[in-house]
């Protein structure tokens, strides 16, 4: 059996909305600290520029990064260089304070806390902003000390996050992978059968083996030593017969060694979820059909689900992998539970999705008018539900579906800015909803005619969910039980 070399393990860069903001706040810093080193006013410089006061503003208090010819000129005006304006270090102790303090405002802790901006001046004192920042520094280290083990999967969660939209969600690595295998087994279009499933699994030299005791903790389990997938004889209704196959031997097309650490894990399991889909909708395939939809104005996920005879979810996956990188769509994607809480989400398209102060999505609610939660109130379950949704940083529309697993039901959402929703089907919609979510008054607060007849007059029995008080599974699988696991594997090893 042949193994592909591992794919490099992808870095954990910054957010790069973070970088590019903090340069431009640095940028803006350098540019005011020179101009009143030479005792011009704001006007006299955008003059000077030829440009309005209020937009020379805007660059010095780092809302807006200047091309390099108006750098050219702004550096000209200083009499300076554009090498000096671009230096990476404030320009003075006062500046990185202010710059620091900024950063803050812009950043998860504030929005999670919906707490409003102040607005940095001269006129207030250096002592003033140290306490502001402090506090804030605070804040966020009780967050993650409250996290405690937690912490760490959901700071991993944002890191895997950021990389994937500084990828737009395509790997090409991993679509070359899946091009390699389907033509290894003769695959030459269309829906990837069960058969050639398996024809796949052998021709890595694996064989297939259904058995009724498989760990309850597992989905499949592969014995490397003897070249077997065990699979469970009782498949989910919810769930394809394929993608545990493709699953267990997709780890090994990626060179997938036990994790070390959560991070690593995670960014596992999303490979193996990537190729998996790519096997089950080949690119050159999809591509087709949904630029072919896209030139018709009527792409549809359901008409890639039944294209492809893969899941609601499945498909949605999909279209983000392609969506921008093939298409020049930005997406938005979320997975949310029937109590509104995220169970996966993503976005390279300007959404804003909640987050806690770590900057993590799943786990927090969404806002009630969003399409995610409004298409669980649809009584019309077979037909998709799409909506227009105004929020603060703009227009969005999606199309969601409810799909239903042991857990209870989720809805699966696909969203688009307003100016690219011309391309779906489902646009002329008249369904339309406003959230102002962070902002509590949104849905997050009752009515005040309500508040005021029952507060303190009811006494809600929660649902706690099990995993609510539970630690973080450790192990080098988390959730698995390894010694289960190597009873199993003992038991059914050939003799």
């Amino acid at each position: 059996m042949v193994i592909a070399d591992r794919i490099p393990s992808p870095t954990f860069p910054a957010d790069p909305a973070e970088e590019a903001e903090l340069d431009a706040l640095t940028l803006g810093r350098r540019i005011r600290d020179l101009r009143t080193a030479r005792k011009m006013t704001l006007d006299a410089l955008a003059t000077a520029i030829d440009r309005a006061p209020s937009q020379v503003s805007m660059i010095e208090n780092g809302k807006r990064e200047p091309r390099l010819s108006m750098l050219r000129t702004i550096a000209t005006a200083l009499e300076t260089t554009v090498d000096e304006l671009l230096r990476t270090d404030a320009p003075s102790e006062r500046a990185a304070l202010e710059i620091a303090v900024e950063r803050a405002q812009r950043g998860p802790v504030f929005t999670a806390l919906g707490l409003p901006r102040i607005r940095v001046s001269k006129g207030q004192s250096d002592e003033t902003l140290q306490t502001l920042l402090t506090l804030h520094n605070e804040i966020e280290r009780l967050h993650r000390e409250r996290a405690a083990t937690p912490e760490e999967a959901r700071r991993a969660n944002a890191e895997l996050r950021a990389t994937m939209r500084s990828r737009d969600n395509y790997f090409p690595e991993l679509e070359a992978q899946a091009v390699d295998l389907l033509a290894a087994v003769g695959h030459t279009g269309g829906p990837v059968s069960h058969q050639v499933v398996a024809d796949m699994a052998t021709h890595l030299g694996y064989s297939l083996h259904y058995v009724g005791d498989l760990p309850h903790s597992t989905r499949s389990v592969t014995d490397k030593r003897n070249g077997r997938i065990y699979l469970p004889t009782k498949q989910s209704a919810s769930r394809d017969s394929r993608s545990p196959i493709l699953q267990a031997f997709a780890s090994l097309l990626c060179g997938h060694d036990e994790p070390g650490s959560y991070a690593e894990f995670l960014r596992q399991r999303v490979e193996t979820n990537y190729l998996t889909a790519a096997i089950l909708l080949p690119e050159k395939d999809t591509v087709k059909l949904l630029t072919e939809a896209k030139n018709l104005r009527r792409i549809s996920m359901e008409d890639l689900r039944d294209a492809f005879a893969v899941s609601y979810e499945t498909a949605a996956h999909r279209f983000t992998n392609l969506a921008t990188a093939r298409l020049g769509i930005p997406v938005h994607f979320m997975k949310v539970h029937e109590s509104g809480t995220i169970i996966k989400a993503y976005e390279n398209d300007a959404v804003r999705f909640p987050s806690d102060a770590l900057g993590a999505i799943e786990g927090t609610t969404v806002c009630r008018n969003w399409t995610a939660r409004t298409v669980f109130e649809v009584e019309d379950r077979f037909s998709p539900w799409y909506q227009y949704t105004d929020t603060p940083s703009g227009t969005f529309w999606c199309t969601s579906r409810i799909e239903k697993a042991k857990e209870g039901e989720y809805s699966v959402s696909v969203g688009v800015p307003f100016s690219h929703v011309k391309w779906f089907r489902g646009r002329e919609t008249t369904n339309r909803a406003v959230s102002l979510c962070p902002d509590e008054t949104c849905c997050r607060r009752a009515p005040s005619n309500l508040a005021e007849k029952w507060s303190g007059q009811s006494w809600p029995a929660a649902r706690t969910p099990t995993s609510l008080l539970a630690a973080l599974p450790t192990g080098t699988f988390p959730g698995v039980d390894q010694t289960e696991v190597y009873e199993f594997l003992e038991s059914h090893s050939p003799r």
